[in-house]
């Protein structure tokens, strides 16, 4: 491209992490150079706290994008050119704010399942389109509340850290676990990820009992050999119960102090939905008083719970840090969901994973 004659000419050099190398920017030009080639996404950031750099180069397939913290420092250059935004770790937040700097934005698209932290009806009404990314998480979140659930019954951390203390002399032969296969498994959202617990839990011959807001087809228990329970009554005769709920209004504080009551005292309470479907308060009351006798948490309230929480202290609970769909495989495939989603609307197609006002 030819420039002549450009008064005022800034040229900026950007990360890598934005997507770009060097943006010609004044008036027009910056206009023009914004028009070619593939759209602009606006996302969180590369590295730590973002995208790791093995998924960046498939949303670069398709478009250019901008880091949020650059785009911060100059909203007006870059938010008339904006047409997708990508949520990551609830990040760029969808707060109104954001919105009215992005007027040609066309989809929100979230990494992951659970949209609690979107607004849709006010993204909506700017006459943005959302969209997340279910079942491509389902296989790495069912593997993981088994881990949670294996790990905390046979106290493998535990194990870990006496096998590797400079101190241990001895094995001790009285680090006891409970047993697994042949236990109750009691699943509270029988939905794809619930549904892949059942059967995984399958092979280690669990007894299945689950809880839905809809229950499965007769083909759909017998495959996995499952049982509808009222809720109460799964509480009351499970070994290890699995929440697996979306966080909605009905599901904010679902298990508290009535609901671990009815727990045995043997009992492991294992969450891989969101921390707020939990009291954690109550949680905490029973993990001390022994009416449960463990927890297997990979989601709290907040993230991460501040370091003084009592949760942090009990020896009976495990916490891993909300890393459900953290593998390299099902992180390429939330990306490629993301960007097929917003590539569709984008273009104006139909968005194939689309979240529709109810």
């Amino acid at each position: 491209m030819g420039i002549k004659h450009l008064n005022k000419l800034s040229l900026y050099l950007t990360s890598a992490a934005s997507g770009f190398n060097v943006v010609a920017v004044d008036g027009n030009i910056f206009q023009q150079i914004m028009a070619e080639d593939k759209p602009w996404a606006l996302i969180s950031e590369v590295g730590e706290q973002g995208y790791v750099e093995e998924v960046v180069d498939i949303i670069k397939e398709h478009f250019h994008i901008v880091c949020l913290k650059d785009f911060l420092e100059n909203p007006v250059l870059h938010g008339p050119n904006i047409q997708a935004m990508f949520v990551w770790n609830c990040s760029p937040a969808a707060e109104p704010s954001l919105l009215r700097s992005l007027p040609s934005l066309k989809v929100v698209t979230n990494g992951g399942v659970g949209i609690d932290h979107l607004d849709v009806p006010l993204i909506s009404s700017f006459g943005v389109k959302v969209a997340n990314t279910p079942d491509v998480v389902s296989d790495a979140t069912a593997d993981l509340a088994m881990g949670l659930l294996l790990a905390s019954a046979r106290k493998i951390v535990e194990g870990h850290l006496i096998a590797v203390d400079p101190k241990t002399s001895y094995l001790p032969l009285g680090l006891m676990g409970e047993e697994v296969t042949g236990s109750t498994l009691g699943i509270i959202g029988m939905g794809h990820i619930g549904y892949k617990i059942a059967q995984r839990s399958k092979g280690f011959d669990m007894r299945i009992l689950y809880h839905n807001r809809n229950r499965r087809s007769a083909e759909d228990e017998l495959a996995v050999g499952a049982t509808y329970k009222n809720m109460d009554d799964l509480l009351k005769e499970s070994d290890f119960v699995v929440l697996v709920v979306n966080l909605t209004a009905e599901t904010t504080g679902l298990i508290g102090h009535r609901e671990l009551s009815l727990m045995k005292p043997t009992a492991t309470l294992v969450n891989v939905s969101r921390g707020l479907v939990v009291d954690q308060e109550a949680l905490v009351e029973a993990l001390q008083s022994g009416k449960i006798r463990a927890a297997a948490l990979d989601v709290t309230h907040p993230e991460p719970l501040p370091r003084d929480h009592p949760l942090l202290s009990l020896h009976n609970v495990l916490i891993t840090p909300h890393v459900g769909t953290n593998t390299y495989a099902t992180v390429r495939k939330m990306v490629r969901r993301m960007v097929d989603n917003s590539v569709a609307a984008v273009k104006g197609l139909p968005v194939p994973d689309e979240v529709k006002l109810k």
